[in-house]
């Protein structure tokens, strides 16, 4: 395992790219599915990660306290080679209640992993929904936590997130996320 830095293409104010994709629950998931939210948090992460397993109960706890956002994680490994990260197991994760996002989806072709620019996992986008399309306000860390086993003293995303809602621009500094390399298919 090589920790992997994100490094994505999308700039601030760009628009989310769209997806359609399987959900745990066996819905079909667009960007119009969280039209209602205030803002979309979409997450490349998966079940087999130590760094990405590191943060279940980080966007567990922001999935709980936020109503107003929508919590996303997506699954974009190959399950061929990294079978934890198999549809099946990813129905597991939500059943056993390790994963409560808001939604958990497959990203079979991995075409969303490289429209967004995720390159690991976990790797974080948060967009503002301005008049019905989510525009990207910060890429980057979750927290402060680099390793699996580091103890956080602070969580940028939840200082993004409340910067957000609050009206205020996030002023963050995008550092990158840090996390396993997302597994691409080679056939």
């Amino acid at each position: 395992m090589v920790a992997k830095a994100s490094d994505t293409d999308l700039e601030a104010g760009d628009p989310a790219p769209e997806f359609e994709l399987e959900g745990t629950d066996g819905e079909t998931y667009t960007l119009e599915s969280f039209a209602d939210f205030e803002a979309l948090l979409v997450v490349f992460t998966c079940n087999h990660c130590p760094y990405a397993k590191a943060k279940f109960d980080l966007l567990n706890a922001l999935a709980a306290e936020y109503d107003d956002v929508a919590v996303v994680g997506i699954n974009p490994n190959d399950a061929t080679e990294y079978p934890d990260d198999s549809f099946e197991a990813m129905c597991d994760s939500v059943d056993d209640g390790t994963i409560q996002y808001d939604a958990y989806l497959r990203d079979d072709t991995q075409d969303v992993a490289r429209n967004y620019g995720a390159v690991c996992t976990p790797d974080p986008f948060l967009f503002a929904n301005e008049d019905g399309t989510f525009r990207l306000r910060y890429q980057g860390r979750l927290d402060d936590a680099l390793n699996p086993d580091d103890e956080r003293t602070r969580v940028h995303v939840r200082e993004a997130i409340d910067a957000l809602l609050g009206g205020d621009p996030v002023d963050l500094e995008w550092q990158p996320s840090r996390g396993c390399s997302i597994k691409w298919r080679t056939d």
